[in-house]
């Protein structure tokens, strides 16, 4: 009997015990999926498409950093303080990198502009029918402006580049230039004819001054540039390649702050609301919850992909060349925009500028510095 009362209390207890082993072990798978929750296909999509859609503004905000950060302008590098004009005096070689696939028969006036504590006014001389350009690109690489030859002639003129939301009078004479975003980055380029034709050019660019609107008709002595040695040394876009998403996503947040986004943009600003993306607000990857956090994450390297491979599809085949006909100006392309600023950041209106490329010779093969490509080709056919 006692022996009975013995194995059936045990029995019990084994029963029990099965039951709970059984019992905890879904309530630990249920711990388990929901420490690291898979996030929903649309917010995946929407976490990808907000990469693409701020793409720009980092890289433009990282590529400002890196080519301001100097006391004084530097021709050879093209960087200059902010607000001040860096000016090429002399034609690219190999060596030059500031511009990707830059003109050999230009000479380069770049400066990035800061315009929250007011306007700045470009002055460029009459240059008596000598082509130059002075394309201004928001902080999102749209171009909003390009006086030049093209557009408002070559005689001398001044004009003052306002940022959004600045209202004011200006001193007769002076046009106005609005600007979308409180940073704008000028990249001029003015006709040069050779090595014989160098003095003459250099001594043009000479007068294209940047002036802040309160100094305009007075003395102005710019200041120098403040220098952060700790400043990465790698290149912009390899700065932002490397971003994770906590810190590519917070660049966002925050350059939207002084560099508004355009209105008809008002979806992609929800998306981003959505998502924890807010204008001036700080941002953190974990405030939407964990699945949103994860998809972020996952955001970073699968729009890259993205990116990288719209490359080969961008523009339309012209006898083995790519050519686009369609940059500068983006409207909600933002694809587009993104893999311009990835392989060209800087592109003109097609008024302005073609960018025809091509990667392969005519028989396929991928176009290599190791081998001469003959110019008679249009596809570049390798000299044996």
């Amino acid at each position: 009997m006692n022996a009975t009362r013995r194995l059936r209390r045990w029995g019990a207890a084994g029963v029990g015990a099965a039951v709970l082993a059984l019992s905890a072990a879904p309530v630990a798978a249920a711990r388990a999926s929901t420490a690291h929750p898979a996030p929903s296909p649309a917010t995946t999509a929407d976490a990808v498409k907000a990469y693409v859609y701020g793409y720009p503004l980092v890289l433009a905000r990282a590529t400002e950093q890196a080519s301001t950060n100097v006391r004084k302008p530097d021709p050879a590098t093209l960087r200059a303080p902010v607000n001040q004009f860096a000016k090429a005096d002399r034609a690219p070689g190999p060596e030059f990198h500031t511009v990707v696939a830059p003109n050999v028969d230009t000479l380069y006036t770049s400066a990035w502009l800061d315009l929250k504590k007011g306007p700045v006014v470009l002055h460029v001389p009459a240059t008596k029918g000598r082509y130059f350009m002075m394309p201004m690109l928001s902080a999102w690489t749209d171009v909003f402006a390009s006086p030049g030859t093209r557009t408002t002639g070559s005689k001398a003129g001044d004009f003052a580049v306002t940022g959004p939301g600045w209202h004011g009078r200006l001193p007769a004479g002076v046009k106005q230039i609005k600007s979308p975003t409180r940073t704008a980055w000028i990249l001029g380029r003015t006709q040069f004819n050779g090595p014989s034709d160098l003095p003459a050019v250099k001594d043009l660019v000479r007068h294209y001054t940047l002036t802040p609107l309160r100094d305009h008709g007075h003395h102005h002595t710019p200041r120098p540039g403040h220098v952060d040695p700790d400043a990465p040394a790698t290149s912009p876009a390899a700065r932002v390649a490397g971003m994770d998403a906590q810190t590519f996503f917070s660049q966002v947040a925050s350059s939207m702050a002084d560099n508004p986004p355009a209105k008809k943009d008002a979806p992609m600003v929800a998306t981003l609301a959505r998502l924890g993306i807010v204008p001036g607000r700080p941002f953190d990857i974990n405030a939407k919850g964990p699945a949103t956090a994860q998809a972020l994450r996952q955001a970073v390297p699968a729009a890259q992909k993205k990116i990288k491979a719209a490359l080969a599809t961008s523009g339309n085949d012209v006898n083995g060349w790519r050519v686009s006909l369609n940059l500068g100006d983006y409207g909600t392309h933002y694809l587009l925009r993104a893999t311009t600023a990835w392989q060209g950041l800087g592109a003109n209106l097609p008024q302005d500028a073609v960018y025809p490329i091509v990667r392969t010779d005519s028989r396929g093969r991928p176009l290599t510095g190791a081998k001469r490509m003959s110019s008679t080709s249009p596809r570049g056919r390798p000299r044996r």
